[in-house]
């Protein structure tokens, strides 16, 4: 059992540390006028910062719906690679700003350790892709930063994708640790 423990943490920090540690979070400029219901609906995940709970996913989805209290609905999709099986984590997000920018807190109560988690939206035009960025402060570790390019299609055209990277470029953060998502197959 120890070890098993130890396999998992060991893990963790692997993954942690691929997520472009850093002792602070960059500033980063996010979309104003953020409209939700142009938001809502099913995004295919292209794109991400290595991620702890992605990890042997294939075929990601987010499906983002309108609560009647105001909050967003996320339910993410997964399936595993090794066994075929599909997996759903539920959750929700609320509006992080007063001004109308894109800055959301999302929360999902089944995780340990269940915090609410920065969901930025760096672009959108909400018909085609979306760029998000995650970054949290770690006491010891210094930040763990993550990041989705995501799309209205599972396999969206290469000029849709260009599109996307190049706000990482415009923000100056790395696009070298990108992870492309296998949506083959579904």
């Amino acid at each position: 059992m120890k070890m098993i423990i130890f396999a998992f943490a060991l893990a963790f920090l692997a993954e942690t540390y691929a997520q472009v540690p850093s002792f602070s979070c960059p500033d980063v400029s996010v979309v104003q006028n953020f409209q939700p219901s142009k938001y809502a609906g099913t995004w295919y995940e292209q794109k991400k910062y290595p991620f702890i709970f992605e990890i042997g996913g294939k075929c990601i989805t987010a499906e983002y719906s309108l609560n009647p209290n105001g909050t967003v609905g996320v339910l993410n999709q997964q399936i595993n690679v090794l066994t075929g099986k599909p997996s759903s984590i539920q959750g929700s997000a609320r509006l992080d700003s007063t001004t109308g920018e894109g800055k959301l807190l999302v929360n999902f109560p089944s995780v340990p350790f269940n915090v609410d988690a920065p969901y930025w939206i760096l672009a959108t035009d909400y018909e085609r892709y979306a760029v998000v960025w995650s970054c949290t402060k770690v006491p010891l570790i210094g930040s763990t930063r993550n990041a989705w390019i995501l799309t209205r299609e599972r396999n969206p055209a290469k000029h849709i994708i260009d599109e996307a990277l190049s706000v990482f470029e415009k923000q100056d953060l790395s696009t070298n640790i990108l992870k492309t998502t296998d949506q083959e197959n579904c």
